[in-house]
């Protein structure tokens, strides 16, 4: 009997979703009798620290939270945050007769219900729930034909787990050590950020050539319209039978690459322009082909991260997040799929929409069926496409905002993968004519006429490159025939430069991520969002720059541990674990080749370089060596002129000459500036600037030196304190020390103004209440103080001079909040797509952000006023929407007072009672965070995941 039927003749089935919101979407679905709750996501997982660990556990096994000498036994622990909403779903189980597991279907999903099932250990009987839309159907389907837990996905998604644990626990701490403390390392977190410091490695060793070359308009001595234009446009392409060279004849040094190729220079292209200026030119050839371009595949995540990103400005992380809202609240199926399957529902749903909106002429006879091009993909899903046997158009969801042009994106998608190939004719025309000085000189002219658009009705796929040209564009030539004659009426000389290797945006790095088979696709928006976060990446506009400090991590990397963040390696690693997944390799082995560099591997990605079967080191050796890494030489890169960069524990910095010798200069570098702008010239800049420390004089209060320095937060004075003084402890001093103002610089600054400045926080007085006001100069500039209430002085000279009077006024009036003139916007940006408000960028109290009157998005790192882009604009607001408003922290309700008691005699044993308990409790807590603090001793608790 289907655990649907017997619903009908009573009993209770709890069903544990993932999220809440798809919880009260699928309980509208399934009505009475059953009832959903959500795990929040995963409920334990490896220990976070050592202090998470049980106290049974010793050694290795509490700093890795893997048992690596007992086959790799993984630590599982109930999230902290998770204990409370564990004990919910234990008290509804105990009520229900049966259990079902309705996780996302994916390994994670699957790894996520065998965890519910281990600690909830039911009693009663268990069912697995599969779906991949929420729709009514769907989810009665989905309970009416249960399946098995999968093990063998739940064994895969577990090495994955394990093996990243190893690897960022046991090289994340080399990091610490030789570059920079809290850094991480992970196995393709890793691989990303050298990809993109090697691409930047590519621009900066890039040098640009010149090359010219002509372009002719010619006419063909008739009216024309738009169907038959009366002229056309087309470069020199021969000179004398010889090509001439384009951008792609040079390579990365500046240097022709190709031969047979005829680089002309601007004297020579001017030079032939003119000699063609009265030539008479005649039509060669045309050359003629039908055109013909098919439909885009339906979506899976990485192409609708790319298109989003692309049409959109939505990063990797907010396209999930707003397609998470979207599955869950029914209008998509699931959006982590590799999958470019469409059931046969979905087809017949595509191709009757095609019908209804387009006509009968734009569906093809059978439909279309795409075939995977993914390795490993996972078949058995859909790919990303509206839910249900009948889409709903965009403007039938209701939706607005990011979920509205998402859904749209999808569902014409979706829609034009049914529909017919778009036709039309290609051609190549080739004109020539003889210069005055007697050379031969050919143009070509390229045009392209689309007949039907057929899909291209519905949808056309964006570029990476915004120059790109898409392929709906049409470029209509006139129509000649071999020997017409032609006249110049312009031809003029045009000058290029050729360009270095654009940087990757999280388009086209996501793209390249699947091309290398590195990683998975439903991993592809943590893994940017993590290395932006961890500061390896910063944005400008819609480009990824690495940062100096990622160079430093990825020289490491590459010198000591090559083969970790080899791009071969990584992928046939991934490889390795769906061949686990299937059930063809066999786990422990596995893991034991890659920590130990022992044991049976399969010929696996543990064997990656070798090929011939000799020894590899694992993971485990690779990290004990650390005394072979210079930690000084893996931060220092050559700019030139004698000029080095280092990378410090405080940011980056350059330097010339040796430390403590004459003539040498040291400047810090901006860590929002791109590595290729730090050209020898500008650094030559940078070490101009006044650096190091002004000696103003001595204080003739306290006769201690006086200096003025520039810090890591701007520049400020200070004073140096004598040998001996102590710096820690209980009687440590600690020195005198004062931001400058705005108005003041490094060499003017004098040592009355370092005193004044070092003289404040000014004591003004006291109010009648006896409450002190005070002078101060903060981050956002003058004020006074007085208790917790602030107010803001209008110039910083009134800190050395209002008085109690004048203090007194300001705190009389009313408390400004909101009130005071808007500031002008710093710039105008344009009209958000998605809200179609105009966005400007502001100054606030935390920098400036941009803003569309709704949603306020902070600039971040490589962010500026001035090179912001209205596209990154609209990006940042993209992001802050998709993240949704800010969490409050829940106040506490006050406690209820209790009633006082009448009897005197159970006061007092009330009292007895309360502070028996009270120490009880006070000798528990003690216990236990003296326990804690052991634990936490015997390792360093690292979170470098």
């Amino acid at each position: 009997m289907s655990p649907t039927s017997e619903t009908a003749h009573g009993g209770r089935r709890l069903v544990i979703v993932e999220s809440p919101a798809k919880a009260k979407t699928i309980k509208g679905y399934l009505g009475p009798g059953y009832v959903v709750e959500a795990s929040v996501g995963h409920i334990r997982d490896l220990p976070s620290g050592a202090a998470e660990v049980p106290e049974k556990y010793t050694g290795e096994v509490r700093r890795l939270g893997v048992d690596v000498e007992h086959d790799f036994q993984p630590i599982y622990v109930v999230n902290a945050d998770k204990k409370a909403q564990v004990r919910k779903l234990k008290e509804l189980l105990a009520e229900s007769d049966e259990l079902f597991l309705a996780t996302d279907e994916d390994r994670e999903g699957e790894a996520i219900a065998w965890h519910l099932q281990e600690v909830l250990k039911p009693k009663v009987p268990v069912h697995r729930m599969v779906f991949h839309e929420i729709t009514k159907d769907a989810i009665r389907e989905a309970v009416a034909n249960p399946r098995e837990l999968n093990q063998r996905m739940v064994d895969a998604q577990e090495t994955r787990r394990i093996l990243d644990r190893l690897y960022g626990y046991e090289v994340s701490p080399v990091l610490w050590k030789k570059v920079m403390p809290k850094l991480s390392a992970g196995r393709v977190q890793s691989v990303a950020t050298r990809l993109v410091v090697e691409r930047e490695r590519e621009r900066i060793a890039f040098r640009s050539a010149e090359y010219w070359d002509l372009t002719g308009t010619f006419g063909t001595g008739r009216s024309g319209d738009a169907s038959d234009p009366s002229s056309l446009v087309a470069r020199l392409a021969t000179v004398d039978g010889k090509r001439v060279a384009q951008g792609r004849d040079f390579g990365a040094d500046g240097r022709l690459k190709t031969e047979n190729v005829l680089h002309l220079d601007e004297q020579n292209a001017r030079a032939l322009a003119a000699a063609l200026a009265e030539t008479a030119f005649s039509v060669r050839s045309v050359e003629s082909k039908p055109y013909r371009r098919s439909p885009y595949a339906p979506f899976r995540t990485t192409t609708l991260q790319q298109e989003a990103s692309r049409k959109l400005g939505f990063g990797a992380k907010a396209t999930m997040q707003v397609a998470q809202k979207l599955y869950e609240n029914g209008f998509i199926t699931y959006m982590r799929t590799d999958s470019t399957t469409l059931s046969d529902t979905a087809v017949a749903a595509a191709r009757a929409q095609v019908t209804q909106l387009y006509g009968a002429d734009y569906l093809p006879e059978k439909p279309r069926v795409y075939a995977g091009k993914v390795k490993n993909a996972q078949e058995a899903h859909e790919a990303i496409r509206p839910s249900g046997d009948r889409f709903r158009t965009p403007a039938e969801t209701g939706l607005t905002g990011d979920q509205f042009k998402l859904y749209e994106l999808i569902w014409k998608r979706t829609v034009a993968s049914q529909m017919k190939d778009a036709t039309g004719n290609s051609v190549t025309v080739k004109i020539g004519g003889t210069a005055a000085d007697g050379r031969d000189a050919e143009f070509s002219a390229s045009g392209k006429t689309i007949t039907f658009h057929g899909f291209m009705k519905a949808y056309v796929e964006g570029a990476d490159d915004p120059n790109a040209e898409l392929d709906d564009r049409e470029r209509r030539l006139p129509q000649v025939a071999q020997g017409d004659a032609l006249t110049a009426e312009e031809i003029t000389a045009d000058g290029h430069a050729t360009k270095p290797p654009a940087r990757y945006t999280e388009a086209s790095l996501v793209k390249e991520l699947e091309e290398r088979e590195i990683g998975r696709p439903s991993t592809y928006a943590s893994i940017i969002g993590t290395i932006l976060d961890r500061g390896y990446v910063f944005k400008k506009g819609t480009a990824l720059v690495p940062s100096f400090l990622s160079f430093a991590v990825v020289n490491l990397l590459e010198k000591h541990f090559g083969r970790l963040v080899d791009y071969d390696f990584t992928a046939r690693m991934e490889d390795d674990l769906d061949r686990i997944a299937r059930g063809e390799a066999q786990s422990v082995p596995w893991l034991k080749r890659f920590y130990f560099g022992e044991g049976e591997s399969g010929g696996g990605a543990a064997d990656a370089g070798n090929g011939d079967g000799d020894h590899l080191g694992g993971l485990k050796e690779l990290v004990t060596d650390l005394g072979a890494i210079d930690a000084r030489e893996i931060s220092s890169f050559p700019v030139g002129n004698g000029i080095m960069l280092r990378v410090g524990k405080y940011g980056p910095y350059i330097e010339r000459g040796e430390k403590d010798q004459e003539g040498y200069q040291k400047a810090d570098v901006s860590t929002d500036l791109a590595p290729d702008e730090l050209t020898v010239e500008y650094s030559e800049e940078l070490l101009a600037k006044p650096s190091g420390d002004f000696e103003l004089g001595t204080d003739p209060v306290s006769g201690h030196q006086i200096v003025a320095k520039d810090g890591r937060y701007g520049p400020y004075v200070t004073e140096i304190l004598p040998e001996g003084t102590p710096k820690t402890g209980k009687n440590a001093v600690k020195p005198r020390t004062a931001s400058l103002f705005k108005s003041m610089a490094l060499d003017t600054v004098t040592l009355e103004d370092a005193l004044r400045l070092m003289s404040l926080p000014r004591t003004v007085g006291a109010d009648a209440e006896g409450v002190e006001i005070t002078a101060q100069n903060g981050r956002y500039g003058p004020y006074l103080k007085k208790g917790t209430d602030s107010r803001s002085l209008t110039d910083e000279e009134q800190l050395f001079t209002i008085t109690l009077e004048e203090a007194l006024a300001i705190y009389a009036q009313p408390k400004q909040r909101g009130r005071a003139a808007a500031k002008p916007p710093l710039k105008e940006l344009g009209t958000d797509p998605v809200s179609e408000k105009p966005v400007v960028v502001k100054d606030g109290r935390f920098g400036p952000y941009v803003t569309d009157g709704e949603t306020n998005a902070t600039l971040r790192t490589g962010d500026s006023v001035e090179t912001i882009t209205p596209e990154r604009g609209y990006e940042l607001l993209a992001e802050k929407r998709a993240k949704g408003p800010a969490k409050k922290t829940a106040k506490k309700a006050p406690a209820k007072k209790t009633a006082a008691k009448k009897t005197a005699t159970k006061t007092a044993a009330k009292k007895t009672t309360t502070a028996k308990k009270t120490a009880a409790k006070k000798t528990t807590t003690a216990k236990t965070a003296t326990a804690k603090k052991t634990a936490a001793k015997k390792t360093a608790a690292a979170k470098p995941e």
